[in-house]
């Protein structure tokens, strides 16, 4: 009988052979846009192809224009991995290929996601009443939980976003940290509010000033949503949740946290002290592809009060099988068809546990402390920010007397740039106080100490 799937035994094979050669493929892309381009863009063919011919054609042409973010040196972003289960867990997703907005069209994966974000919250420590969502990523996740805001804080001065719109609204004023991450803006836009509608408070070594914050509060006498850091992309910075949190209450404004990868510090008793307080907020978003290790694209949303967020998301209509036994994704979720991401988390966390997940939180951020203090030791190096987490900041001088501001960026761009094209490890860079600085950042599971060791050694060989 003709194997119809025998197409999967290619994948199988390739995905192995990436997977146990990455550790000592080129960590950056080798191919340039044209070269790629000549590979992969040509007429749509008007006869059927095989799809081994498929697969194999694909596999070839993307080759060395792929980054090698899921191996253990890769420091750019925060990219994080796939621990095994996830992956493999993923690949079954995709085969079973349910639509999981729906009990009644997956009733399997609808309990393993509803089991996942029970022991999400658990991991976390959050309130366990809390409900939650698998979204996209981290940019969903915002627009989810600044839903169930947007809805509430209007609710409470007498205004019906679902039945009356925005136009003609109470104006609400959202109040973020200067360094606050783009996709907070992003789902501000994607709501209808406006960048107008924010109000930066400014920083001192990336935590809100609280001083500034309750004044600001204090004379805006509309609806209000705060949005706090929980580990800046930068420094990973943490505000003051336990003081913050307390003085937005009494102006009765709705606290969101951005915890893209930070809140997993919650995971580690080590860590968990940074995010004191941060309990008392209303809503927390954050992303399962970052700390946690599952594949793209998996972010996670939580709300306190499971009324605003279901009423913010969910739709009724007569076709709509909905189920009173079983959670339904569509009510907590804004997609409509959708993927069972919470399968991977699910495999995740019982592939690693509790203690797995804290040993992965301590591993990465000593990780982390070991690069920056061995390339900060190097001649030229300097260390802008040193980890408390698993971010920091180093930067490159010219060694020359005259050098000013712009030839030290100059320089950091280059020795940046230079490390990327070695293809030993890759970064970023960003600035940071009006200069460029690199950014380290250590979140995959696969970081070994050999993989410090490479990183470190490369800069030794291009700062002497």
């Amino acid at each position: 009988m003709e194997d119809k799937y025998s197409v999967l035994n290619i994948a199988l094979t390739e995905a192995k052979k990436w997977l146990n050669e990455i550790d000592d493929r080129p960590v950056s892309a080798k191919l340039t846009f044209e070269e790629l381009s000549e590979k992969i863009r040509f007429p749509l063919n008007s006869s059927s192809i095989p799809a081994e011919d498929v697969v194999k054609h694909i596999v070839d042409s993307t080759k060395d224009g792929l980054l090698g973010s899921a191996g253990g040196r890769f420091f750019a972003w925060v990219i994080g991995g796939s621990v095994p289960s996830a992956l493999a867990s993923d690949w079954l997703v995709s085969t079973w290929d349910q639509n999981s907005a729906l009990y009644a069209c997956s009733p399997a994966t609808s309990i393993i996601e509803e089991t996942a974000g029970e022991w999400i919250l658990e991991l976390l420590d959050l309130p366990r009443e809390s409900s939650f969502a698998f979204t996209t990523g981290c940019q969903l996740a915002h627009f989810t939980c600044l839903s169930a805001a947007r809805n509430k804080v209007l609710k409470n001065v007498g205004w019906s976003v679902a039945q009356d719109g925005l136009f003609g609204a109470p104006p609400i004023k959202v109040f973020t940290s200067q360094h606050r991450h783009g996709s907070v803006d992003r789902a501000i836009r994607y709501l209808g509010l406006g960048n107008k509608s924010f109000q930066a408070i400014n920083t001192d070594q990336g935590e809100i000033l609280i001083s500034e914050f309750e004044n600001a509060l204090q004379e805006f006498k509309g609806p209000k949503i705060v949005v706090l850091d929980a580990a800046d992309l930068n420094i990973a910075a943490f505000d003051s949740f336990s003081q913050l949190i307390p003085i937005a209450r009494q102006h009765d404004a709705w606290v969101h946290i951005d915890g893209a990868f930070g809140l997993f510090a919650r995971a580690n008793s080590n860590k968990k002290h940074l995010t004191k307080g941060i309990d008392l907020a209303d809503s927390w978003a954050t992303d399962a592809h970052k700390w946690l290790n599952v594949p793209f694209d998996c972010g996670i949303a939580i709300v306190k009060d499971k009324d605003s967020h279901r009423e913010a998301m969910t739709i009724q209509a007569s076709y709509i099988a909905s189920d009173k036994i079983a959670r339904d994704q569509i009510d907590w979720n804004p997609e409509w068809s959708r993927r069972a991401r919470g399968v991977p988390v699910y495999a995740a966390l019982r592939e690693l546990g509790k203690e797995g997940v804290s040993d992965l939180v301590a591993r990465t951020c000593n990780f982390c402390k070991m690069i920056i203090e061995g390339i900060g030791e190097l001649p030229g190096a300097e260390v802008i920010w040193k980890s408390q987490l698993n971010q920091g900041l180093l930067r490159f001088r010219d060694l020359k007397q005259t050098a000013s501001e712009i030839d030290h960026d100059t320089q950091t761009q280059k020795i940046m740039d230079a490390v990327n094209d070695s293809g030993v490890a890759f970064f970023s860079s960003t600035t940071w106080e009006n200069k460029l600085a690199m950014r380290v950042s250590v979140v995959n599971w696969r970081t070994s100490e050999s993989d410090v060791k490479k990183t470190i050694e490369i800069f030794r060989k291009l700062l002497s």
